[in-house]
């Protein structure tokens, strides 16, 4: 008899082929359905699919008597009760290492799209303007980008920058052994005073909300650019659009941003800003990667074999 999964995320029709072949599965992507779905079928949940974002709260897994196995999608876990959970003894595992190349690459787009005025330029060049008309944008070799976080994601951009002959900083709780050639930098307002632009792939949660503040923004400069690829807590919101529409940055690109699903008002008038709707980390191979990394941790756990990628 297969395990019974409760599914707390959106799946494409091969991803659910792939998970319906394990599990006995309960697929409760909205709202409504999750609320129904632990209701009615809470005593025999042995697992449960969600990601960072979506989370699962502490009540819920109380509502769950066999629940053994927690994991998120992708490498986020900022909503997840992991002391609650690690207090019932259950596992908990994400999908650390499986979408990094996909939101470094999304990274660097947004990172050239902003800076070299991507947008803006298309929709010049489809009303007619011709380049003398348009203002000049620098370029992106050859210059200093600063990291906030340099886990997989952040060693991936770090990758990327080398191929734009860039010098590269960055920012972690402590320094990384395995980067001596990267600079580090013990604060952030610091990182973001010596970087022309700043790249923001920190995890979220209550220890990096509102990281990237008015005086992160303002030590940036107006010259320098900043992109989010990692939660939108952790920019103040707020502050960005002050920054941007007084000139204190130069610009700005966010995947992610408070308020989701909802673009920030503040921002949709201004100029100097890409928006993208959290699709960093979403590719077919990013995606058939988390959702096979699931399927074997989840094999290896029910097989009283330790997990791949615990948490």
């Amino acid at each position: 008899m297969k395990p019974s999964l409760l599914v707390l995320i959106h799946l494409s029709d091969a991803s659910r082929a792939s998970v319906d072949a394990a599990f006995d599965v309960i697929y409760a992507p909205d709202p409504s359905r999750r609320e129904a779905a632990i209701a009615t079928h809470g005593a025999a949940i042995r697992a449960v699919l969600t990601n960072g974002t979506t989370g699962l709260t502490a009540a819920e897994i109380d509502r769950m008597p066999q629940l053994e196995l927690v994991s998120a999608l992708g490498a986020g876990y900022e909503n997840l009760p992991l002391d609650h959970a690690r207090s019932r003894g259950i596992v908990l595992v994400n999908g650390a290492g499986t979408n990094d190349q996909c939101v470094a690459d999304h990274a660097f787009a947004l990172l050239l799209a902003v800076v070299r005025d991507v947008p803006q330029l298309d929709r010049a060049t489809r009303e007619g303007v011709w380049r003398d008309h348009l203002p000049f944008q620098p370029q992106v070799s050859n210059k200093r980008l600063g990291i906030v976080g340099l886990g997989h994601i952040g060693m991936q951009v770090a990758r990327r920058a080398a191929g734009f002959d860039m010098e590269v900083g960055y920012h972690n709780r402590k320094p990384r052994e395995d980067a001596p050639l990267l600079r580090y930098f013990d604060g952030v307002e610091a990182l973001a005073r010596w970087s022309d632009f700043l790249v923001v792939a920190t995890p979220g949660g209550a220890g990096t909300r509102h990281l990237i503040d008015e005086k992160v923004l303002a030590a940036l400069g107006p010259h320098g650019f900043v992109v989010n690829v990692s939660r939108g807590s952790v920019v103040d919101t707020a502050a960005l659009a002050r920054a941007l529409a007084a000139g204190t940055i130069a610009g700005a690109a966010l995947d992610v941003y408070e308020g989701e699903p909802e673009p920030p008002q503040a921002l949709l008038e201004l100029r100097n800003v890409v928006l993208t709707p959290h699709v960093g980390g979403r590719s077919p191979e990013a995606i058939t990667a988390s959702v096979d990394n699931f399927l074997d941790n989840a094999r290896r756990h029910f097989a009283g074999e330790a997990v791949l990628t615990p948490i």
